[in-house]
């Protein structure tokens, strides 16, 4: 059984497909339409909601892609759609500004981008322009254009979040904390398929144990795909996102240690202060709606060779901490990744961290490169983590992604770096070691060609913005504010 609230009413499931999606939930079982199909894979915005969870007192609202989330996900959560912002024959603020504005056109995009301009409303008090283009870069409209839409999110700038919601915050907070109290782990059944939410990494491991072909589902952005698009129906989901174990972020002295369950838009701020170009790196992986879900754990076991985060997490020597039953051990990431999509997770085992150094005067340049600035897929993304001494390189991990079947590091390239000046002649050498490390394919992204000439010029690239004659000159095409 799951409980979660659907606006201010409770609702309960207990005979549900484990597969089960919110957005196929609204349609057809509450018959609730206005939020919209577009893409059915987290990609056009169409679809997104508003989840809240208690936070202190406070609710912390978030937006999601209800077409990539299974409804088994909302245990001890409030569920908000667009039809739930009217109030006593008044419409929201957010939705007044977009009417005021000129918003909306045909409309089929509408209720998703009024559910990311309340999260914004609700989390930002006087949000800036570059806060707007974030919440709203998962949002595709093709007929409005963007300008309408941006000015009607930039006029509720200053409001402070209040609304209806503002006075029901602490009670509707009080009842979820009394539902996860009270059901601290959910499950849904239907048949001999099941969907299981434990509590405790213990518990997590007792499922494991009992079910090992069961499927684990953290953020879900990559395996409600094989749902949505290729109707797959999984037997067993296990979701993680209720382990309090793996919800956590430990900062010591020489690592930053992040729980198997965090997602980037928990995670980015503690990367960005200790790895800027890290968590700039964030800000194009996906789209808010997407990091909101994802984890840095589900990226990594995933395998996928155009994965953003195993690159930087290459060349900054991360280091996996895997349980398995009551057996942990610690798997360095240049071990993991074994073959296409294959890894050397034992069976029936879980990340439990993900253990980054804290590198003291070490120079990190991150780039990817895809055909959108934002919610694109790369085709090449690579990450530099270089120690230089008196302008000579004395220590070097490249990560690649797209380069070749798995993420991997550039070995021969590194050490055609190390005692080399990192200067345009310096780099030559490893420029051309790049053609022994990888033998790209070509596919729908680019051809083997072009990735191959992106990785040389990327180190090229990372010169230069060291180069003191080019400080202070601007080497992105677009930045957010």
């Amino acid at each position: 059984m799951i409980r979660f609230l659907f606006n201010e009413q409770e609702v309960v499931l207990d005979e549900c497909s484990p597969e089960l999606t919110i957005l196929e939930y609204l349609r057809t079982v509450l018959v609730r339409r206005g939020t919209k199909e577009g893409c059915a894979s987290g990609d056009c915005g169409a679809c997104t909601v508003v989840v809240a969870e208690p936070e202190g007192e406070r609710l912390r609202y978030s937006t999601l892609n209800s077409c990539i989330t299974f409804v088994g996900t909302l245990h001890g959560k409030q569920l908000l759609t667009v039809e739930h912002l009217e109030s006593s024959g008044r419409l929201h603020p957010v939705q007044q500004a977009m009417v005021d504005l000129h918003g909306s056109q045909c409309g089929f995009c509408t209720p998703g981008f009024i559910m990311s301009m309340f999260a914004l409303y609700k989390s930002t008090a006087s949000p800036a322009y570059g806060d707007i283009e974030r919440a709203l870069a998962g949002n595709l409209c093709r007929c409005t254009g963007y300008r309408p839409i941006i000015d009607a999110a930039l006029s509720l700038s200053g409001q402070g979040g209040e609304d209806v919601f503002s006075s029901l915050e602490s009670a509707t907070s009080a009842r979820l904390r009394k539902i996860r109290n009270d059901n601290p782990n959910g499950s849904l059944q239907l048949g001999d398929r099941r969907f299981f939410l434990p509590a405790t990494c213990d518990e997590l491991v007792a499922l494991l144990q009992a079910y090992p072909e069961a499927q684990l589902v953290a953020g879900g952005t990559d395996l409600a795909l094989s749902v949505t698009q290729q109707l797959k129906q999984p037997a067993v989901l296990i979701y993680t996102g209720a382990v309090a174990e793996l919800n956590t972020i430990h900062e010591t002295e020489h690592c930053l240690q992040i729980g198997g369950a965090v997602s980037y838009s928990r995670l980015e701020p503690q990367l960005k202060r200790h790895y800027p170009e890290f968590g700039l790196l964030l800000d194009r992986l996906g789209s808010l709606q997407i990091r909101n879900q994802g984890t840095l754990a589900g990226n990594v076991a995933n395998a996928s060779p155009i994965g953003d985060t195993p690159p930087v997490l290459l060349a900054l020597g991360a280091k996996l901490h895997v349980r398995s039953g009551n057996r942990c051990q610690a798997i360095e990431i240049d071990d993991f990744f074994t073959g296409y999509r294959q890894t050397a997770l034992p069976t029936s085992a879980f990340i439990e961290q993900i253990e980054i150094p804290l590198q003291q005067d070490r120079l990190l340049k991150v780039f990817k490169v895809s055909k959108r600035l934002d919610d694109d897929i790369s085709a090449v993304c690579a990450a530099f983590n270089l120690r230089l001494e008196q302008g000579v390189v004395t220590d070097a991990r490249l990560g690649f992604g797209g380069m070749a079947a798995v993420p991997a590091r550039a070995l021969n390239a590194e050490r055609a770096l190390i005692g080399q000046p990192f200067t345009e002649n310096g780099v030559r050498a490893a420029q051309q070691a790049l053609a022994q490390d990888f033998s790209p394919i070509d596919d729908v992204r680019a051809t083997a060609e072009y990735r191959l000439i992106v990785a040389r010029n990327l180190l090229l690239r990372a010169v230069l913005e060291q180069d003191q004659r080019f400080t202070g000159q601007p080497l992105e095409v677009v930045q957010y504010a």
